[in-house]
């Protein structure tokens, strides 16, 4: 058991209450497929490989390619210390409407705090205000959908994903000194 225990809200319990009062399994399966987008594995064989190609063909884009992979490495890491510090029981574990509704059972019972998945979406959000505006728009609504995924899922609860998404954008900003140049960054006007 985790030294610190962490309680949903009421707003918690009542999204995951209407959620798996109203939800269905095409929806559920809908989000479970969407979800793969925000999973630490996939970000980071994406960050590993463009990595590699950026060091391999596009040098120049090395300090932005250097970002993206600490970026990722350091986001996949701390969700897991975290949920070693704090239990909080999942909402998909506290329903049974939901699971007749199409709610899967998803990770280890008590690690929902935070949302791992959402860590690595506010990171990604975060690093977005490096791009020109419509492209920042577009990836930080992707990262938006994704992380939304995790409460349509009932694997967390709202705040988790909203703690976790906020962390990510933190990790992502205090990463920035060291990892990229100065001339990788934008000005902040612009962001």
């Amino acid at each position: 058991m985790a030294p610190v225990t962490v309680k949903p809200t009421r707003i918690d319990t009542a999204i995951a209450d209407e959620i798996a009062a109203h939800t269905n399994s095409g929806l559920e399966d809908a989000a479970e497929a969407l979800t793969w987008g925000a999973d630490e594995h996939v970000l980071l064989a994406l960050a590993a490989a463009g990595w590699l190609y950026v060091r391999l063909r596009r040098p120049q884009k090395l300090p932005m390619a250097n970002h993206i992979l600490a970026v990722s490495l350091t986001t996949a890491v701390l969700p897991h210390f975290l949920k070693s510090v704090f239990d909080q029981t999942r909402p998909d574990r506290l329903t049974i409407i939901g699971h007749g509704r199409g709610i899967p059972v998803s990770g280890k019972s008590r690690d929902a705090f935070p949302s791992g998945h959402a860590v690595h979406m506010g990171a990604l959000a975060s690093a977005a205000g490096l791009l020109p505006p419509g492209r920042r728009r577009a990836v930080r609504s992707i990262a938006v959908a994704l992380s939304l995924t995790r409460v349509a899922l009932l694997a967390h609860w709202a705040s988790d994903v909203v703690a976790g998404f906020a962390l990510g954008a933190a990790i992502e900003r205090f990463l920035r000194p060291w990892t990229l140049t100065r001339s990788e960054r934008r000005p902040q006007a612009t962001r």
